[in-house]
């Protein structure tokens, strides 16, 4: 029989690294595909469907979540959605591959409960929050009300950090990177 993969769950704050950590990972040696999520808002710049998101209507969404079609799903903003398609999860474990993901903190602990031990959750947090407005603001890609409520959000999302399997505090990248790096090696290697 194939060895079917883990699960990866990533979750953070907007601006505290975590996507920058995945991109390190995925060129490494885990085994890792990246769980594309479906979202109902459009798409910005470049993203194209079926790479960043598969982009949804609300419409077709709301009918997604009606048919359980979701591992999770959350209306982050008034009519935007974004979930995990069950179907994108079996797709990529039933090739023997081990799924990341980069999911809100919600999202993040409903999958590790609904796969239990066969999931790692890792929660990345930045400093401090001052360190997070710092990055957001050096981001240059959102006016300040949206930082504003970015920075309110994490505040409300470090809360949870606690009910991960491991927080990185991501205060120097590299150092980050390599104890996501080491603590997916051993959650791996783990019979």
């Amino acid at each position: 029989m194939e060895k079917r993969g883990k699960l990866i769950i990533f979750s953070a704050p907007s601006g505290s690294g975590k996507s920058t950590i995945i991109q390190s990972l995925l060129g490494r040696d885990l085994n890792l595909s990246f769980s594309i999520s479906a979202t109902s808002r459009a798409p910005r710049g470049t993203e194209r469907d079926g790479v960043e998101y598969y982009f949804i209507t609300p419409e077709e969404f709301r009918q997604r979540i009606a048919n359980d079609e979701f591992l999770e799903y959350e209306e982050v903003y008034a009519g935007k959605f974004y979930g995990t398609l069950k179907s994108e999860v079996e797709r990529i474990l039933a090739g023997g591959r081990n799924v990341i993901f980069d999911v809100d903190v919600v999202g993040g602990l409903n999958i590790k409960k609904y796969y239990g031990d066969q999931a790692l959750s890792l929660f990345i947090q930045p400093p401090s929050i001052e360190e997070l407005e710092k990055r957001l603001k050096n981001r240059a890609t959102d006016a300040p009300e949206v930082i504003a409520s970015r920075i309110a959000k994490a505040e409300y999302e470090l809360s949870f950090a606690p009910q991960f399997d491991r927080i990185i505090v991501n205060d120097i990248l590299e150092k980050a990177q390599e104890e996501a790096y080491r603590s997916i090696r051993q959650f791996l290697d783990k019979p």
